[in-house]
């Protein structure tokens, strides 16, 4: 497929559209969702970004490693001792 193709701005309700052909769906690897902007007279599209969005294998391989302790340890205060209550 080539680098640009031209298409119609379609009208969505209030709003409008373009469609975007699938093999550049599946090369971009966009989802449902989508993340649009503006740069001078560019609309750039790209994945919706995911916080956290690879963190349970990240957690898999740590502790595969034993590389998931705790960096900090807690410490019990006077007040864990003297005032917590289960």
């Amino acid at each position: 497929m080539r680098n640009s193709v031209r298409t119609r701005v379609v009208r969505i309700g209030n709003s409008r559209g373009i469609r975007i052909p699938k093999i550049w769906v599946q090369q971009l690897g966009l989802g449902e969702e989508v993340e649009l902007a503006v740069q001078r007279d560019r609309l750039i599209v790209r994945p919706a970004r995911r916080p956290r969005q690879h963190w349970a294998e990240a957690f898999r391989s740590m502790a595969a490693r034993g590389d998931d302790r705790l960096i900090d340890q807690p410490v019990p205060t006077v007040w864990d001792k003297a005032e917590w209550e289960w």
